[in-house]
């Protein structure tokens, strides 16, 4: 039986997917109206902030997913904390607390918005994933 938990997984999943697909749509596409074109009024960095914590919310799922022995849930895992470890290093270095190279300023928009879009696609996977 689902639960809140993976309901809740996967209307976050919705909403970070969309939030990866709609300026994609937008600005190579021109689909949908000019608001969809919210990643160039949006500070690059906070991208980092943001990917980071989704891709820790995708951590837990995975662990759930582990637990109830689904293959998914190890790629799911390394995918996650691939993603983490690449919005942390980029946090630290802001900071100064690591090398200037680990600030990852070669990284644009579309490349966040691309990982949005997988970390979305594997929370709503996670909804069902995490029942098996």
């Amino acid at each position: 039986m689902m639960e809140m938990k993976d309901w809740v997984s996967f209307f976050v999943g919705a909403i970070v997917a969309a939030f990866g697909a709609l300026p994609i749509l937008h600005n190579q596409f021109g689909i949908g109206p000019a608001f969809f074109a919210f990643d160039k009024s949006v500070p690059i960095g906070i991208f980092a902030y943001i990917m980071a914590a989704i891709g820790f919310y995708l951590i837990i799922n995975s662990f759930i997913e582990i637990t109830n022995s689904n293959p998914i849930g190890w790629f799911s895992f390394l995918l996650a904390a691939a993603i983490v470890l690449t919005g942390v290093l980029q946090i630290l270095a802001r900071f100064d607390i690591l090398p200037a190279i680990f600030k990852l300023e070669f990284i644009k928009a579309i490349v966040y918005q691309i990982i949005f879009i997988v970390e979305g696609i594997f929370l709503m996977i996670a909804t069902f994933a995490m029942e098996m």
